[in-house]
């Protein structure tokens, strides 16, 4: 099965140019940097040890800035090279990589591309977060010897079930991997029985991530503009669940005449339907990217059309529902955590299997808040705008269950040791079987 992908991904090599350039026109793809997606290079190596570092999109991006960090701070000589597979994900680490730190596209899997890329790079290390398990990279990696991790490592029983009818196949891929960390107990041992070695369970890495940055200009000015007025957030919102928003709050302006509702898309260049849509429900909404436009007292609906911002919005709105959770798209979550340790209080809808360790884990904690359904969500709103005891105390689970959660980091570097300790210097490699 993996040769026939081979050769089938090196037949394809035409027609992914093709496919490139028609996301490149369509907005998926950042046309200067096309070449990357070609295992072409676009910055030379830089001297010394590298690691490389794989986090697909925003969300694994994200988690993986913290570990960027403390891997950079344990070697002074290390530098880190970051891959994406995303133009928001790359808009992310332009902004918050750290020097020593540099990104790249990803390229697509095709050998030749993949055997460019390492022979450029050179990395001494492979960290590879999640569960993107690509034949040809892997291939190469372990034909040159480069020792990898798959770390923050998760699968579902379904996408498990689907592998086992390719048993063969997945036992070769994992095998690829040295250590394998997984983000909780059953995750492990799914790996375990496809074939992965060095398994552990050492949490989710993004419970250790930091906060997330905020400009205190920006917030001082925001603050002062409405703080008079009650507010909430539906952060990393999905189609759907703007027009939720929209009928939440012209039910809940009865009660709260000068209510606020900020929406943060997850997909900013959306702006434009969601700005429609508040219209259809006779809403006034202010963009933020109209120079940098602030909400005026008849600003019913906030949309906060750009990225980076969402450690803003959380700072200011004392509580927020987090997206995809409600969305058409059938749902899978995004990370409650950024809210929870900002003091943000959390709600959430029902569709967030890809996160449900972590939200069933903070709904057993009561520090975040599930909502079955828009009935629900209603009454669930206009109680907390109400109670601010009871908010209070919902911010302050929330803000304790992430600060336990913070210490897994130091989990998964312990466990990544045999990888990153080498690269220290002066530092005698540790015994480790591969």
């Amino acid at each position: 099965m993996l040769k026939a992908y081979a050769l089938l991904t090196r037949a394809a090599g035409p027609f992914l140019r093709i496919l490139l350039r028609r996301r490149a026109r369509r907005g998926k793809e950042n046309p200067v940097r096309l070449s990357e997606r070609t295992g072409n290079p676009s910055r030379p190596r830089p001297e010394g040890p590298l690691v490389w570092l794989h986090a697909a999109s925003v969300g694994e991006a994200q988690s993986a800035l913290v570990l960027i960090a403390a891997l950079l701070s344990a070697n002074p000589a290390l530098h880190i090279l970051v891959t994406t597979g995303t133009v928001t994900s790359a808009d992310l680490m332009a902004r918050r990589l750290p020097p020593r730190a540099l990104h790249q596209y990803y390229p697509l899997d095709h050998p030749a591309w993949a055997a460019r890329f390492l022979d450029h790079w050179r990395p001494d290390a492979a960290l590879w977060l999640e569960s993107e398990l690509w034949p040809n990279m892997l291939r190469a990696l372990k034909k040159r010897d480069i020792p990898a991790a798959l770390i923050n490592a998760r699968l579902s029983e379904r996408s498990a079930a689907r592998w086992r009818k390719a048993s063969a196949s997945i036992r070769t891929l994992l095998e690829s991997f040295a250590i394998i960390l997984c983000q909780t107990p059953g995750d492990a041992t799914i790996f375990e029985s496809l074939g992965g070695r060095h398994v552990q369970a050492t949490g989710n890495l993004k419970y250790a991530a930091a906060p997330l940055p905020c400009d205190k200009q920006d917030y001082d000015i925001l603050a002062e503009r409405i703080k008079d007025r009650p507010v909430w957030l539906y952060a990393s919102t999905h189609a759907g669940e703007e027009d939720i928003a929209c009928r939440l709050h012209a039910h809940l302006q009865k009660t709260f005449p000068t209510l606020l509702t900020i929406i943060v898309p997850r997909h900013p260049e959306r702006r434009a339907a969601i700005q429609a849509m508040c219209s259809e429900h006779n809403l006034c909404a202010a963009l933020r990217t109209e120079t940098r436009l602030l909400p005026t007292p008849d600003t019913e609906i906030y949309i906060v059309d750009t990225l980076g911002e969402l450690g803003l919005f959380y700072r200011l709105a004392p509580l927020a529902c987090i997206g995809r959770s409600f969305s058409r798209d059938g749902g899978g979550g995004h990370n409650p955590l950024e809210a929870a340790q900002l003091g943000c209080a959390v709600l959430h809808g029902p569709h967030i299997q890809n996160l449900q360790a972590i939200y069933d884990e903070m709904d057993s904690a009561g520090a975040a808040l599930l909502i079955k359904n828009e009935e629900d969500f209603e009454k669930r709103l206009e109680k907390l705008l109400q109670d601010e005891e009871g908010l209070a105390a919902l911010q302050e689970r929330g803000l304790r269950f992430a600060r336990a959660k913070a210490d897994g980091l130091i989990d998964v570097l312990a466990a990544l040791a045999p990888l990153w300790e080498p690269l220290l210097p002066h530092q005698e490699p540790r015994n480790f079987s591969v």
